[in-house]
């Protein structure tokens, strides 16, 4: 008896943290689903100019994470230097901080009458409520998990592989590009994955530093609020329609991942 509870222990919770998790998934699978209210949505331009802009501006957002972020992360899992934990915090914060929060920061910063706005708008460039805030938004909450997990790959590849590629006289860039960038690849997708995910879903950073203008900031997650005002089935819909998208990029990052990992593993 007491081996049979000692087996069947950590089931117990992992099944109310599963049965929490996919009961609201399921309630929405199910009551937005339908193929007449899929068309619908899809007919409608609001949500296809904010299906649009969500595409446009998350890839945008992949694009600057991993620009940006890739040589941070390699600094930070393979140089010490004084103030490294302040970085690694100050990489960290925007996991922590509520979006809202990062909004006004952003808005504080980068509007009209910002710190730097001030001089942009002096030179012309006006950020705030436009397209451009929009990936500003998502590049600030969504980057670290990029660097997060970014950091974590290049950490888990051996000094000794990286070592004896320079000693048969490759170059350190030859030998990242050769060791170091295959054999972290499943945490680069992984990263990449998250950082998409999050900019995907970004609500509250966006909406303060941008707005919920019409075909100009309104994503997704902002579609689904001014439908919300207007026809909860037509919000459910939209919630289905984002799940969707997202579910099918993530899934397809993972499968990449893995065997981009074993063909790495393979190969060393």
């Amino acid at each position: 008896m007491g081996e049979r509870f000692q087996t069947a222990g950590p089931w117990i919770p992992a099944a109310f943290l599963l049965a929490f998790l996919v009961i609201p998934i399921l309630a929405l699978v199910l009551r937005g689903a339908g193929a007449e209210a899929i068309r619908t949505a899809l007919g409608s331009q609001v949500v296809r100019e904010a299906l649009a802009l969500s595409l446009v501006t998350s890839l945008a957002t992949v694009f600057l994470a991993v620009s940006f972020g890739l040589p941070l992360a390699y600094l930070l899992s393979r140089r010490d230097f004084r103030g490294k934990a302040l970085v690694e915090s100050m990489v960290d914060l925007p996991l922590v901080l509520p979006p809202v929060v990062a909004g006004v920061a952003l808005l504080v910063a980068f509007g009209r009458t910002g710190l730097a706005g001030q001089l942009l708008d002096v030179m012309g460039v006006r950020i705030g409520f436009n397209t451009a805030a929009v990936v500003m938004a998502q590049t600030f909450v969504a980057t670290p998990f990029f660097v997060r997990s970014a950091r974590a790959g290049f950490t888990s590849v051996s000094r000794h592989l990286e070592n004896a590629s320079k000693t048969l006289g490759v170059s350190p860039f030859g030998t990242f590009l050769r060791i170091t960038l295959p054999l972290s690849a499943p945490s680069l997708l992984a990263g990449m994955a998250m950082a998409w995910a999050r900019a995907l879903g970004e609500f509250g950073a966006t909406i303060m530093f941008a707005g919920n203008l019409a075909g100009k900031t309104r994503t997704l997650p902002l579609a689904i609020l001014t439908s919300m005002e207007e026809d909860l089935d037509a919000a459910l819909t939209v919630s289905l329609l984002l799940l969707a998208v997202s579910f099918g990029v993530l899934v397809a990052f993972h499968l990449v991942g893995s065997r981009g990992g074993a063909d790495a593993a393979a190969r060393y």
